[in-house]
């Protein structure tokens, strides 16, 4: 594999926002009418636009400064916000669904809340992951 530029705690935070930036497109509400039909809603809308702000902070905070390096105390704290911003956003909107009328959250509401979460943990530094940039 081509050797990546990004030290490991800033790539695997762009992963897991690029991972929420992908599930911003997938269903976020699935309505059911009954003999009428239905249709699903994605999360750019409503609270999923917080989702979708917070994956912008957590790539300027990946981009912005040595690359290289770890996140340095600043950065950090953008990345933990961020990341919070995706989960919050997720769990805001999944708690407004709740209300009912024939909706359900979709698959995409949840991986938004579990890469927001995952993320948040990772660049807590309670969970450690394989390091992608050493050859095997």
């Amino acid at each position: 594999m081509e050797q990546l530029n990004f030290h490991k705690q800033k790539l695997y935070s762009l992963i897991f926002a690029g991972v929420a930036l992908i599930a911003l497109f997938l269903p976020w509400v699935s309505i059911s009418l009954g003999i009428f039909g239905g249709g699903s809603v994605n999360g750019f809308r409503s609270w999923g636009i917080l989702s979708f702000l917070g994956v912008l902070g957590v790539a300027a905070a990946c981009f912005l400064g040595n690359k290289t390096l770890p996140f340095d105390d600043t950065f950090k704290k953008v990345a933990l916000g961020s990341f919070g911003a995706i989960a919050l956003g997720a769990l805001i909107f999944f708690i407004r669904l709740s209300d009912g009328f024939g909706a359900s959250s979709g698959f995409g509401l949840w991986i938004t809340l579990v890469a927001g979460i995952a993320g948040l943990v990772w660049v807590l530094g309670k969970i450690n992951l394989p390091d992608i940039n050493k050859k095997a």
